[in-house]
């Protein structure tokens, strides 16, 4: 068994019934102090082309916020049949080269794996020295139920390789304005992922920042780890979706083990929110936000299209973190063009799928357009094995 899997194991526990009852005080009380706050709407562009300033400082203020209904329902359904047929084509366990149909498995030949797998209702980070052991605390691992399979795929890679609406995602001309506004117009990208939770199978994902390098850094600021995109292809609920605590972005490395020791032990951290979402909302979270997901004991699919982005200034000259890619690289302009270049071509392939809508100028390809418009040969040259350049900090 390969490291990936054999450093997960289910262990005993609440029945998924119980975890699932013994949740619900708990998501109430999200769910009412998310309702307090708001910090959700359209996302509102000025004429300019900027992020509407008010949903810019409430963005900074709390640490996140809920774009409603920026992926209409056409393209919430291709990108759905993409997500799914992704999931069909995966291998069967994590050590298999065919799918369930007997086919090759996709990503056999990708330069990096295309799955990750745990075992259904179970935590894979918490506890553990994984992704730079920034997951201190192992969250409540339910048991299955008794058909449960032996494995489930937990996260999936290569969305701008493998999925066609995937990479025209990638290009949305409002979802990169928000992110020129958060992070400059020289922003750049870090990676993507899309998080999978089965119904009554999906792991958790234990709380934890996402940020490693610049913690202790003279130029430490709120915004230095950058922020994620999430685009929810079905509705996320209090049971399946992500969990933030609100502000937690602006106070540097918070201490989770002294939190939830501080909480009797529980991982039901007070003063969290789920952030509930319809399908074809976007959830934008700052990585240095205190966040995390619950064992999805809930009757609800969860497809997560995660995708994040830096800026520039907190990348050039660092070295690579969380083993995403190889651990001593150090990020010069060259790898920075390379990773960054995925943008470009996404924006060319939105434009032939989506004429009508306007086109996202990224300055640092200005008068380079031509060179990466989406062909054959760019999807070669340039999407092929993409997320090795992934720029982690």
């Amino acid at each position: 068994m390969n490291e990936l899997a054999a450093t997960v194991a289910a262990s005993p526990g609440l029945s998924r019934a119980e975890h699932a009852a013994g949740m619900q005080a708990y998501q109430a009380a999200g769910e009412s102090l998310a309702a307090e706050i708001g910090n959700r709407g359209p996302l509102r562009l000025t004429a300019e082309g900027a992020l509407h300033p008010e949903i810019e400082a409430a963005y900074w203020r709390h640490g996140y916020y809920i774009f409603e209904g920026v992926i209409d329902a056409a393209e919430v359904e291709a990108l759905r049949r993409d997500a799914q047929e992704m999931l069909a084509r995966a291998p069967v366990g994590p050590d298999a080269t065919v799918d369930a149909q007997g086919r090759p498995a996709l990503g056999v030949d990708y330069a990096r794996p295309a799955y990750r797998f745990i075992r259904p209702l179970t935590d894979p980070y918490g506890g553990t020295q994984m992704l730079g052991g920034r997951h201190p605390v192992q969250m409540a691992q339910p048991k299955p139920e008794a058909e449960a399979p032996e494995f489930v795929v937990l996260m999936m890679y290569g969305m701008c390789q493998a999925m066609p609406a995937g990479l025209r995602l990638y290009g949305h001309p409002k979802l990169l304005a928000a992110a020129q506004t958060i992070n400059g117009a020289d922003f750049v990208p870090y990676n993507d992922a899309i998080f999978v939770k089965q119904p009554g199978l999906g792991g958790s994902v234990a709380w934890h920042q996402d940020g490693v390098t610049h913690w202790n850094s003279p130029a430490w600021d709120e915004g230095i780890h950058g922020f994620n995109y999430q685009v929810q292809l079905y509705p996320t609920t209090p049971g399946n979706g992500l969990w933030v605590i609100p502000g937690s972005h602006k106070l540097g490395k918070a201490d989770i083990k002294a939190m939830v020791a501080a909480n009797g032990g529980s991982e039901q951290l007070p003063g969290a929110v789920p952030l509930v979402c319809a399908a074809g909302d976007v959830t934008m979270v700052n990585r240095q936000a205190v966040h995390g997901s619950f064992a999805n004991s809930s009757p609800d699919i969860r497809i997560s299209l995660t995708m994040g982005f830096h800026r520039r200034n907190a990348v050039l000259g660092q070295k690579a973190a969380l083993a995403i890619a190889e651990t001593h690289a150090v990020y010069d302009e060259q790898r920075i063009f390379e990773r960054s270049a995925v943008i470009q071509v996404a924006i060319d392939a939105r434009h032939q799928a989506y004429p009508q809508e306007p086109v996202f100028r990224y300055q640092p390809f200005a008068g380079r357009e031509d060179e990466f418009r989406c062909t054959p040969e760019t999807l070669d040259r340039v999407i092929r094995d993409y997320n090795t350049k992934d720029l982690a900090i």
